[in-house]
């Protein structure tokens, strides 16, 4: 393990019931992968949906993102204590099947490229093996105390 939930948290400002990385698993310049433990007492499970509990797309979306805010915040940024990572774009998102209570989400974030105060990141999240969810997306670092 290269970054404990403690550890994460000192880096993004992301917290429960928000924060959708548990653990970060390798890291180097060009690729992160973290963890998301998928439990049945989260709070989307109440009403998405009840009696077939499925974790929303948008927020596996967004575990990936959270995974590229901890890769470019640890590895691109000048200034990361005064730096927020924010979306300026998501493309190619497709989910290939659900996400339910008990999986483990793992997701694979790589570097496609950086220009200026922009990031392109490519992720796939898979559960055991297999991709449940992949997408492209775009994100802009801006000075934390200008959102």
């Amino acid at each position: 393990m290269v970054m404990n939930i403690e550890e994460i948290k000192a880096i993004i400002p992301h917290r429960y019931p928000f924060l959708l990385v548990d653990r970060v698993l390798s890291l180097d310049d060009e690729k992160i992968v973290t963890v998301k433990n998928v439990t049945g007492n989260e709070d989307f499970f109440n009403g998405h949906f009840p009696g077939k509990p499925l974790m929303p797309g948008v927020l596996q979306v967004e575990a990936i993102a959270q995974s590229g805010c901890i890769l470019f915040l640890k590895k691109y940024c000048d200034d990361p204590e005064n730096t927020t990572i924010v979306f300026s774009s998501i493309n190619k998102a497709k989910f290939r099947r659900p996400v339910v209570p008990g999986d483990q989400l793992i997701m694979d974030v790589k570097v496609a490229g950086i220009r200026r105060q922009f990031a392109t990141l490519l992720g796939v999240a898979k559960v055991d093996g297999t991709v449940v969810c992949e997408l492209e997306a775009t994100a802009a670092f801006v000075k934390s105390d200008s959102i």
